[in-house]
């Protein structure tokens, strides 16, 4: 697990974009602070997820208006697809995603 930032900095129902060697990642904050990580990447037309607009456990892409479930990548709706979701955990206020360490950038 390598250290992304801390939870203090992503405000409730927004998502912060972090850049790693293999991509980047969309990490966000639900209105009952869980967090959630997945590619930034809408599969639709390769809209900017972290700047989509959080609800409940989904984001809505910004261009397009796709929703996706945070905890699971699927899209949801009569579409299909989704995106990679990456295992993210809290511990002491601190954001950590499941990636090799070379890979965070």
């Amino acid at each position: 697990m390598v250290p992304v930032g801390r939870l203090d900095d992503i405000v409730p129902l927004s998502g912060r974009c972090v850049k790693t060697a293999g991509g980047e990642i969309g990490v966000f904050r639900t209105a009952d602070n869980r967090v959630f990580a997945i590619e930034n990447r809408c599969p639709h037309k390769g809209g900017p997820l972290s700047e989509g607009i959080v609800h409940g456990t989904s984001v809505t892409c910004p261009l397009h208006n796709m929703v996706i479930s945070l905890s699971s990548g699927a899209i949801e709706g009569p579409e299909e697809g989704g995106v990679k979701t990456i295992p993210c955990e809290v511990r002491e206020g601190v954001i950590f995603l499941g990636l090799p360490a070379q890979k965070a950038a």
